[in-house]
């Protein structure tokens, strides 16, 4: 592999198995056995499994009995999403001050790190992924994959390559010719819907989007449309999103036994989603008036967008609203997941409301239940309604990040 240095240099760090790997980490008994997660002792699905695991065929998102009948043998261990945001935490510190501060924490166990500008510091790209890998060991004692190009989505797909501890390298003037015989479909990004697009315009592989002009990913999807026609080439060009930006919704969700019709399971678990959701706004100085209320049944999302007279940040009011929407649009059918999204967040009015409620102690007593929960854990003190969430885990949001707004579980 040549030393020269690159005109722009990505690297993916892609932890491995890492929910199961810190378990295995944390619990030497478990260490070269099959270990599958699932989010809770009640859940059925599996969230990630040990490398272990994977040689029975088994995989994110089987479910738990056919595992069982792949692997009898197969150790199953409730998530503990507090402490996998937490070694998560030091691994983006580390790589952040021991190899660059051009990093974009793509979700918990995925960083994405710009290393153009530290090649006459770290050496060529090649020598600084393993220095990645290195820092990241050394931190956590946890083993990743590693790609390399000169664009993120070539980048992403070399760390796929060699899985688990893999480096692989592809220079951006081999990036094109690696990608051709690829199917689009590997390519993060590119999901069945826009492969169906391409796969009717006869491109199939990443070789056949020479074909197509650009204009016409244009003018059916765009700028994203655009970007898919470049990152087919090995030329994406995207940069990477070191800022987090003001939220646009936040919310929280929660998976349900399959066909829950039990009424007061469904107001625990919305009060749930409702408390979480009202917590993280006043944690943000944030507040809204209008929320989506969702309901999942067999065949789609139930509910509605309400909306209050005032903006809130309170668990509570945004409870009034679950109830009303469970009450109108709810006839009893099987549910199988709640979701609580506040959809317009801004930022807290420091001026009082002419016309709010006279009186209203609800403002001082969310501030002392947020005090008692910082200083004791989450939901210490939560309504009586919650007294039963022990079945009820927490889970790290898909677009995590170890600070702001989304830093959450």
């Amino acid at each position: 592999m040549t030393a020269r240095f690159w005109d722009r240099a990505i690297i993916l760090a892609d932890m491995n198995a890492f929910f199961a790997a810190i378990e295995q980490q944390d619990n030497p008994e478990y260490r070269g056995r099959p270990v599958a997660i699932t989010n809770g002792l009640r859940g059925t699905c599996i969230i990630t499994c040990s490398y272990e695991a994977r040689r029975f065929g088994i995989r994110t998102g089987t479910r738990l009995p056919k595992a069982l009948v792949l692997c009898p043998d197969l150790v199953r261990l409730p998530a503990r999403p507090h402490r996998y945001a937490e070694v998560s935490s030091r691994i983006m510190a580390a790589l952040a001050a021991e190899i660059t501060p051009d990093i974009e924490i793509y979700s918990v166990d995925e960083a994405y790190l710009d290393v153009t500008r530290c090649q006459r510091l770290h050496g060529d790209p090649e020598t600084i992924a393993r220095q990645v890998k290195q820092v990241i060991f050394s931190t956590s004692g946890l083993l990743c994959s590693v790609g390399v190009s000169g664009d993120m989505t070539t980048a992403k797909f070399a760390a796929k390559q060699q899985k688990p501890d893999g480096l692989t390298v592809i220079p951006p003037w081999q990036a094109a010719a690696r990608l051709r015989d690829v199917p689009v479909t590997e390519l993060c990004g590119i999901a069945r819907g826009i492969g169906g697009f391409l796969e009717q315009h006869g491109v199939r592989t990443c070789g056949d989007m020479k074909k197509l002009p650009i204009s016409v990913l244009g003018r059916r999807f765009g700028n994203p449309g655009r970007r898919i026609w470049h990152m087919c080439q090995g030329s994406d060009p995207t940069r990477l999103a070191r800022e987090v930006p003001a939220p646009k919704s936040l919310g929280h969700g929660q998976v349900l036994p399959p066909a829950t019709r039990a009424r007061e399971l469904l107001l625990t678990r919305l009060l749930h989603m409702s408390t979480k959701v009202g917590a993280r706004m006043r944690r943000h100085d944030l507040e809204a008036s209008r929320f989506f209320i969702g309901l999942r049944a067999d065949l789609g999302w139930l509910g509605g967008k309400p909306r209050l007279p005032l903006p809130t940040a309170d668990g509570g009011a945004i409870f009034t609203l679950c109830r009303r929407v469970l009450d109108t649009c709810w006839d009893g059918e099987g549910l199988h997941q709640v979701q609580v999204t506040a959809l317009d967040p801004r930022p807290t009015s420091q001026q009082l409301e002419l016309f709010a409620p006279a009186g209203d102690r609800r403002h001082a007593l969310n501030s002392a239940a947020d005090r008692v929960n910082e200083r004791f854990g989450s939901l210490a003190l939560a309504p009586a309604r919650l007294l039963g969430r022990s079945e009820m885990p927490d889970v790290i949001a898909p677009a995590w990040k170890p600070t702001g707004h989304r830093r959450t579980v």
